[in-house]
């Protein structure tokens, strides 16, 4: 007796798996993940879990840096755009402490 596989194209094609069948094929989910990006588990029908790749959590997980804002408008359409920049130079104040 062969093991029924999963829609495992459905899977990749939608990029949705059922939780019976995520918990069958995780490896080939986790591989797909890596892959082609993330993977929706549903519950139900409803999706309740999404696999990504660890290196993507952890860019999701990391703050937002200034390079990170001067990368994505270097990325965007509008990357060619000159525009002049105001520096403001105001006097100090000395405090006491």
């Amino acid at each position: 007796m062969t093991a029924k596989r999963p829609s495992s194209k459905k899977g990749l094609r939608s990029r949705r798996w059922s939780l019976q069948d995520a918990k069958t094929h995780l490896s080939q989910i986790v591989r797909e993940a890596q892959r082609s990006g993330p993977q929706r588990v549903t519950v139900h029908g409803k999706d309740a879990a999404v696999i990504v790749a660890a290196e993507e959590f952890d860019r999701l997980q990391r703050p937002v840096s200034g390079r990170d804002i001067v990368a994505a408008l270097a990325k965007s359409p509008l990357g060619d755009l000159e525009f002049e920049r105001l520096t403001i130079k105001s006097k100090v104040r000395n405090v006491e402490l």
